[in-house]
């Protein structure tokens, strides 16, 4: 289900991308080839400016207009957004990043590069002839998406809580328009009996058999409509969506106890929605900064750390037979195993015993006491990191028989991998690691998921440094 969806958002994305480009690019030659020449002073000065100047003038107008638009959500619209609203969004943008583009070329030349003189009626004839090209560029590009969704591609599989009214409400809302790429799997109900037929589709389950029935239909959008329901029991409903690792939305009928968790969200036109918040790190922006703040923080901590790396991998290799890195499954982001890689600390007979490391455990190494002591054991984390499938900081990833178990018995346990699992994190920075109360840890894990931000990183990062260095927090 990641990977179908992964995959479809970004051929939409790129291709968006690609639309805006042509339009901006196309624009500028119509400026250069229509508008430039009205203006003869103008001209004159455009032909006397060099020719690296307009390609640089041109690189600038590329990047200004790629980065508003991003920040302004220009590729992350709604999928029933109407294309009069969509128009109007993109005009304003549009109207933004020329208005950034001419101060910045008023700025550049305090820099040492040489600008391109723009006079007013060619910035407000190019203003126009940019908007015109952005506007229909979009409309082409919505009406190949529209077509491309027809033949069941760039589609949101979705479950349907609730097959009384609202549900049937959300149904028909649904199915009006093939084109936004909605397709409704089934229903879940407690109300009318498994098997029933409401329209064209079946109720597949009761609320109880959500996460299996969310499993085995590969749906990624869950729509909760019900109504009448206490606050508790539809929180209750859900977590157990969430759990389940799909986005999940609120017909607001259903909503009865308004949290700051939710925002209210236009994604389906005429069906007023609420959307359940999963924190700052639901921001590609954020998320893109995140990415590169533990790139950039792994490279150098895999770079100055090569030498001792290889020391210790000697000293392994010199006290116990067996392999100098300890490769081990664990559950990450949305659930999904990956291979942890730690320099080993036990013996090789003792590594895959699937229970908590305690004080004077006898299957650990001498090395491997100290390197559990120092977290040194840690370092080849950093290399999973390198890799996409860790961050520097996050709550840290379990064996999955571990979550199984504490997915059972602890509330809300699995929302703590809405992001990707961590080096550090808010519990270990504030002592709970090793044989530490596992509810004390989520409740800091979740307070880290909702409330993330770079600073927030940083911070963490300097209290686990300094614990290491001062021997606080060890871990055994």
């Amino acid at each position: 289900m990641l990977w179908r969806l992964w995959r479809n958002r970004i051929v939409v994305i790129l291709a968006a991308v690609a639309a805006d480009v042509i339009a901006t690019n196309s624009a500028l030659l119509l400026i250069y080839w229509f508008i430039r020449p009205l203006n003869i002073e103008g001209q004159a000065q455009f032909d006397n400016t060099p020719t690296l100047a307009v390609w640089f003038f041109v690189a600038l107008v590329n990047a200004v207009f790629f980065v508003t638009y991003e920040i302004s959500g220009m590729y992350r619209l709604p999928r029933g957004m109407s294309r009069i609203d969509e128009s109007f969004k993109t005009v304003a943008t549009v109207t933004t990043s020329v208005g950034v583009v001419y101060l910045l070329n008023l700025v550049i030349p305090q820099f040492g590069v040489t600008n391109v003189p723009i006079v007013t009626s060619v910035l407000l004839g190019g203003w126009v002839v940019l908007l015109v090209m952005a506007v229909l560029l979009r409309v082409v590009y919505r009406t190949n998406l529209a077509n491309i969704r027809r033949r069941n591609i760039d589609i949101r599989r979705v479950l349907i809580i609730g097959a009384l009214e609202p549900g049937q409400l959300v149904y028909r809302s649904l199915m009006r328009d093939s084109s936004l790429g909605y397709r409704v799997v089934g229903f879940a109900s407690d109300a009318i009996s498994v098997g029933a037929t409401v329209y064209d589709a079946t109720v597949l389950c009761t609320f109880a058999h959500m996460g299996e029935t969310i499993r085995n239909h590969d749906i990624d959008l869950v729509i909760v409509a019900l109504s009448g329901r206490a606050s508790t029991e539809l929180f209750d409903i859900i977590m157990r969506a969430e759990d389940a690792h799909v986005e999940v939305k609120l017909y607001p009928d259903a909503f009865t106890l308004i949290t700051n968790n939710v925002v209210s969200d236009n994604d389906i036109t005429g069906l007023p929605l609420l959307n359940v918040r999963n924190g700052a790190l639901a921001n590609p922006l954020n998320q893109a900064l995140k990415r590169a703040f533990d790139m950039v923080f792994a490279s150098l901590v895999l770079l100055v750390a090569s030498p001792l790396m290889m020391l210790i991998a000697l000293l392994i290799k010199l006290e116990s037979p067996g392999p100098v890195f300890f490769v081990q499954s664990r559950v990450g982001m949305d659930g999904a195993p990956f291979p942890t890689i730690k320099f080993r600390t036990m013996r090789s007979d003792a590594a895959q015993i699937a229970s908590w490391t305690t004080k004077d455990d006898p299957r650990r190494t001498r090395i491997g006491s100290f390197l559990r002591k120092t977290s040194l054991d840690e370092l080849p984390n950093f290399i999973n990191v390198i890799r996409g499938e860790m961050s520097v900081v996050g709550p840290r990833p379990e064996q999955s028989v571990w979550v199984e178990r504490f997915r059972q018995e602890i509330p809300y346990y699995m929302r703590r991998h809405k992001q990707k699992a961590g080096i550090t994190g808010w519990a270990q920075a504030n002592g709970l690691r090793g044989d530490t109360s596992i509810e004390d840890r989520t409740r800091y894990d979740l307070y880290y998921v909702e409330n993330w931000s770079l600073l927030f990183d940083i911070k963490i990062c300097i209290r686990t440094f300094v614990d290491i260095v001062t021997g606080r927090n060890k871990g055994y």
